[in-house]
């Protein structure tokens, strides 16, 4: 992985992040060198100066779409547009919840990424998924052919957002391969925790199976071929869903996490790395727990032990080998519990991929494309 920071895996994987969602060398270059000796403070401490060493890269770099605009460059202001979102969104994810300058930065974020799509021609359709007597949001990703077609689910992990996951380049890879892609800020991530608080439950098949149903009300997603994929977090609750709702015709995980309320006990003791600063504040929010021993005894129910042998649909795992975050013997225990699927496969990423940290952080092409190819095979031998 790309090392600006060096013993500082948080800052790291940020910039990482960023570079996978399409930002450009140079400008992060720019807001990562200021911060340099800032890092060597912790992940936390430094927290908001990073914050500030980055709005203002992004602020210049909206700026710069803007000109583009006025001057009827519309491609390329949409590409600064998007670039800047990227931006703003990454500043914000490392921040607490009690940081104030993170609201402006996460509404800016939102609205670059549309206005920069729009500008750049892309179809995403912003969608209201009905949830428990509220609704959650979701960003359809099509071609606008209204052809219909196989469609994928998306689930975020703990602290990524919709709009992060598909400027990594999901939905495109997606839409190459002949897919739809619904990506979600389910309970508990993006819009869902910061603008209508909506915590993460640990039976995700309650928001899951409203967004099979959804799909079922569109004309231009075939409903025989529903499947779902998940990152990170996301890699315990897409199994979990696929396993309680069997409409879904396929399931895939980028980054396996079979027992994750195992995993924070372990964080207590200081095991493995975290993916956010404030890392207990950020975790017992998306929860909605103001206590960390009762958000852990919650956290035990949040395990594949027992699911994973009620998944009877094509599954697959993908794990890089020296993911720090999540063990990779994750996914071997998930590949092994699934005897009951039909065509269950397990892929560990290695050196020889370039790509071997936590969902594919120091590349991002090798597991997004893998599972997509995956996904477009596996629907097209269901006839």
């Amino acid at each position: 992985m790309f090392e600006p920071f060096p013993g500082n895996y948080v800052w790291n994987l940020a910039t990482n992040l960023a570079l996978v969602c399409g930002g450009n060398h140079g400008e992060i270059d720019e807001a990562n060198r200021p911060i340099i000796e800032a890092a060597k403070q912790g992940a936390d401490a430094g927290s908001a100066l990073m914050f500030d060493s980055w709005i203002r890269v992004a602020d210049q770099v909206a700026q710069n779409g803007a000109a583009d605009e006025a001057a009827g460059y519309r491609l390329s202001a949409g590409t600064k547009y998007l670039r800047a979102s990227g931006y703003y969104l990454a500043a914000e994810r490392m921040q607490s919840r009690d940081y104030a300058p993170r609201w402006e930065a996460y509404a800016k974020g939102l609205e670059l990424y549309h206005k920069g799509s729009a500008l750049r021609g892309l179809h995403v359709e912003k969608v209201e998924i009905p949830y428990e007597g509220s609704a959650y949001t979701a960003m359809f990703v099509h071609d606008g052919s209204g052809t219909p077609r196989p469609t994928l689910v998306s689930v975020n992990g703990l602290d990524s957002m919709k709009e992060q996951v598909n400027m990594a380049g999901h939905g495109l890879a997606n839409l190459e391969r002949g897919m739809n892609t619904l990506f979600l800020d389910q309970p508990g991530t993006g819009e869902a925790i910061r603008l209508r608080g909506l915590p993460a439950v640990y039976d995700a098949e309650r928001w899951g199976s409203p967004a099979f149903d959804y799909l079922l009300t569109r004309s231009d997603v075939i409903h025989e071929k529903i499947g779902i994929f998940g990152l990170s977090f996301g890699g315990y609750h897409a199994p979990r869903i696929a396993a309680n709702d069997p409409r879904y015709a396929l399931c895939a995980v980028m980054g396996a996490n079979h027992v994750w309320g195992q995993r924070q006990r372990e964080r207590v003791s200081n095991e493995g790395e975290n993916p956010v600063p404030h890392y207990w504040d950020h975790v017992m929010w998306v929860f909605g727990f103001d206590d960390r021993d009762a958000f852990l005894a919650y956290a035990d129910q949040i395990t594949l032990d027992g699911e994973a042998q009620k998944i009877r649909v094509p599954f697959l795992i993908t794990h890089g080998a020296n993911d720090r975050q999540i063990p990779a013997f994750n996914a071997q225990m998930s590949y092994d519990q699934a005897v009951n699927s039909p065509k269950r496969a397990l892929r560990i990423f290695t050196k020889a991929d370039f790509e071997v940290e936590h969902c594919g952080a120091d590349n991002g092409t090798g597991m997004r494309d893998y599972i997509a190819d995956w996904c477009a095979e596996t629907f097209a031998e269901m006839g």
